[in-house]
Order: C-alpha cells, then structure tokens, then sequence
C-alpha cells in the first residue's frame, strides 16, 4: 500500500469510492486548516468534503450530507501531514 491515502475516498460501503483497506488503516483529514473527524466522504483534488447535516436521514436511512468546498488534505493517522 502507498503512502498516500486515496485521492477520493467514501465511509459508505454502497459508494463505488469505498476502499476498506485504506479506512482500516486509518484516513485522518484536515479541511482548511482544521482536523475535520465527521467527514462521509473527501476529494482532495476537487477540493470539497461531504458532512453529515444534522440528525436528518433521506427515505432509504442514509443521513442527509451537504458539500462543503476548500481545502483539503488527506493523510493515513499513522503519518502526520506536513504543516
């Protein structure tokens, strides 16, 4: 495995972006400066993450995520990132 985490990453095991080696090992994110610990899912080179909004759920039960755009940087836990 690479010492990079994915470029795209989703929690949610339906996603075509799941990748449940990487999760297991750890993906940490930092989202304009500030470690974010409630991300669904990340793109870092689109800039953008998805976060959970609220306690709403949307009719199959998956809870409602909005898109929030900025910085992005995605490192394993077992490695910080560079400052």
């Amino acid at each position: 495995m690479s010492d990079t985490p994915p470029d795209h990453l989703a929690i949610n095991p339906a996603s075509p972006f799941h990748d449940a080696a990487a999760l297991e090992r750890g993906v940490g994110i930092r989202f304009n400066n500030v470690e974010r610990d409630n991300v669904e899912e990340y793109s870092v080179s689109e800039g953008w993450i998805r976060v959970q909004a609220g306690k709403s759920r949307d009719r199959r039960g998956n809870p409602m995520t909005i898109k929030v755009k900025g910085t992005v940087v995605a490192y394993y836990l077992d490695q910080k990132p560079a400052e």
